[in-house]
């Protein structure tokens, strides 16, 4: 598991936030053997992950991509944990950030500006630390999500019937209303085969795992599939996270998708109400800007006024 931990170029993170929506992210994970918990980082022009944390600090990361990893019949992994926000020295994430990111992905940290422009644009390099300090593991060999994980927790006949004895805490039920529909949507079960699957398990903490789908567009909804077993599943609100990156991070992509998870048929389904279509990244530099160009201007708006609060 810290092979997974140490080598994996990516894991999502999962936060609740105020109205009990689980959302999921991919983000880049920073473990040293042995460590006690495992770090990730966002930007302050993306703090929403940061200010969910802080304010829910139960969040769950999921190692179930092992691409660029050299890892083979790597396991999926899902730790649940609590978080702790570091942003008390923006310039100290900064400069830890650069020196790690540098280690971790080599060819991504070479698009990189000079440290002069990155020490000039404070705004934009600065970095958020999460600590996430693991409480429960879950592990499939061979990332085979129908077949029993092996978990690893103090209360783990709990958690294996889904119903802890701990006090139970806010769970947001199903929003209700139609499908929101959009033909990105479609891309879920044929450009990606599996998506990420979130939702608030009945302690909760958010349970996180990697699952085959496929879009009902008759019914307009996502069909859960694959069989999957000792996933906690209940009615509520939940996020499916499709996203893809080649092995050395020059090329990512990714979409996600927000909504009420059902049951139907035996088995369950998302209904969708929001769709985030996620930052393309394509290999041309030209392509990025065209790409992301409005939600660029978006984030440096953000960043530039979350620094100065967070300073």
């Amino acid at each position: 598991m810290q092979d997974v931990f140490e080598r994996f170029l990516t894991t999502e993170l999962t936060t609740i936030d105020a109205l009990g929506q689980p959302i999921t992210w991919p983000v880049t994970p920073y473990y040293e053997r042995a460590a006690p918990c495992i770090d990730v980082t966002t930007g302050p022009g993306n703090p929403k992950k940061a200010d969910d944390a802080s304010a829910n600090p139960l969040v769950s990361l999921l190692f179930s991509d092992p691409t660029g990893s050299g890892l083979s019949s790597a396991p999926m992994v899902l730790i649940q944990g609590s978080a702790h926000v570091d942003d008390k020295d923006l310039a100290a994430n900064r400069k830890r950030y650069a020196r790690e990111s540098v280690e971790k992905l080599p060819r991504a940290a070479k698009r990189r500006p000079p440290q002069f422009v990155q020490q000039l644009l404070k705004w934009r390099y600065a970095r958020i630390y999460i600590h996430i300090a693991p409480e429960r593991v879950y592990v499939w060999p061979g990332g085979d999500a129908a077949a029993e994980p092996r978990l690893y927790d103090a209360h783990m006949e709990e958690v294996r019937s889904g119903h802890s004895e701990e006090p139970r805490r806010f769970h947001a039920t199903p929003a209700g209303g139609a499908s929101t529909w959009d033909r990105r949507v479609g891309e879920l079960g044929t450009r990606f085969s599996t998506a990420v699957l979130s939702l608030v398990s009945p302690d909760g903490f958010p349970f996180a795992v990697r699952l085959p789908v496929r879009v009902d567009e008759a019914q307009r909804w996502i069909r859960i599939e694959g069989a999957p077993t000792g996933i906690p599943f209940q009615s509520g609100l939940a996020c499916l996270t499709a996203h893809s990156h080649s092995a050395d991070f020059r090329h990512q992509r990714g979409l996600q998708v927000r909504g009420d998870l059902v049951p139907i048929d035996e088995g369950w389904a998302l209904i969708p109400h929001e769709l985030v279509g996620g930052t393309e990244k394509p290999t041309s530099r030209l392509a990025v800007l065209r790409t992301n160009a409005a939600d660029a201007r978006r984030v440096a708006r953000t960043a530039r006024r979350e620094f100065a609060r967070r300073t």
